[in-house]
């Protein structure tokens, strides 16, 4: 049996090629932004739908697993860490929506690490109780949007759990947290048997450094500019007197991880900057094919739908694909003894 799975806020894909890695089929996509629908196409040759919100339930295909990695914004410390308050955290409820209606086997949502704590573990218990069905109660800080898209949970019954999980344990030197949220349905499977059959996927003792990931020969105008280091240097000075640790990170291909990637790479490189002290130059920005090797994408991947500043944002909001693939291997293995135990 072939599982198939739809990917909601699919980016360029990077959820997808993990699925499939692993064996599933994708019927359905949804992406917004016009440019990672760009990339996505030249690499699917087909275009994802767009706005998830304006597409109703009965326009998705049937499916076993739903996959997203909803907006995160809302949640991420470089946002201002609105939750369900901010109009892109009420995306989530979209997935909601679709759930209630569609009732796969299985789910997948990811999102950056700093969920779990936001207001004070509040928002990750709303998530788990509405995609359980359990909402007895609604905290008083809900506004009423939000409050009313909560209806969508009514008949949910999910068995839920999740995990932090980094991508420096499973193969890439990138240092990058992020909370994967499991679910399988209660409706169709006994609680019991989800317990006995999925586990989290074991952690990757394997050395990783820098250099796995790096361009043999990268063109000059990655090297930043005199005006720029001369900025990086300044605010370092600054930031190390008032006694904390921002600024600008400089790797080698000898280190063992980078620190995130982020969305806003492209603005400036300082969370990743390779030093280039060995050739007396700069240090010098990754390149788009670097920062999709520090993703796990495959050589394969083309790049050029697109240019470099987008190419930046969509591999930094990407997933990291080995650990999505690592987790895809456990939830097909956890659906086809589910369905064996069943007949």
């Amino acid at each position: 049996m072939q599982f198939k799975f739809i990917d909601l806020f699919a980016g360029v894909g990077g959820t997808r090629l993990s699925f499939e890695k692993a064996g599933m089929k994708c019927v359905f996509s949804s992406e917004i932004d016009q440019f990672a629908i760009r990339t996505y196409k030249r690499n699917f040759r087909k275009e994802p739908a767009g706005d998830i919100t304006k597409i109703e339930n009965r326009q998705i295909p049937n499916h076993n697993v739903l996959i997203a990695g909803f907006p995160c914004q809302s949640f991420s410390h470089a946002g201002q860490k609105l939750g369900f308050n901010d109009p892109r955290g009420e995306l989530f409820f979209e997935i909601v929506r679709i759930l209630k209606g569609k009732q796969p086997d299985c789910f997948l949502l990811e999102n950056v690490k700093r969920l779990k704590g936001h207001d004070d573990g509040n928002t990750l218990d709303l998530i788990i109780k509405s995609l359980s069905g359990n909402l007895d109660k609604l905290p008083s800080n809900i506004n009423k949007i939000v409050s009313k898209k909560l209806e969508f949970s009514k008949n949910l019954n999910y068995w839920i759990d999740y995990k932090v999980l980094n991508t420096k344990d499973f193969g890439l030197p990138q240092n990058r947290e992020r909370i994967f949220i499991v679910g399988f349905n209660l409706n169709k499977y006994k609680k019991s048997d989800i317990y006995n059959f999925f586990t989290w996927p074991k952690i990757i003792i394997k050395p990783t450094l820098v250099e796995q990931i790096l361009e043999k020969s990268v063109d000059d105008k990655y090297t930043i500019s005199k005006k720029l280091w001369s900025g990086h240097l300044k605010r370092k000075k600054r930031y190390l007197k008032k006694g904390h640790g921002f600024g600008y990170s400089l790797v080698t291909e000898k280190s063992i991880y980078t620190k995130t990637l982020s969305a806003r790479y492209y603005k400036d490189g300082s969370e990743i900057l390779i030093d280039q002290s060995k050739f007396n130059k700069r240090p010098r920005k990754l390149t788009p094919r670097e920062c999709a090797n520090l993703q796990g994408f495959p050589k394969s991947f083309k790049l050029d739908a697109c240019s470099n500043l987008q190419l930046y944002k969509q591999f930094g909001n990407s997933v990291s694909i080995p650990v999505v693939f690592a987790i895809a291997k456990q939830i097909k293995k956890t659906l086809e003894k589910l369905n064996e135990n069943k007949n």
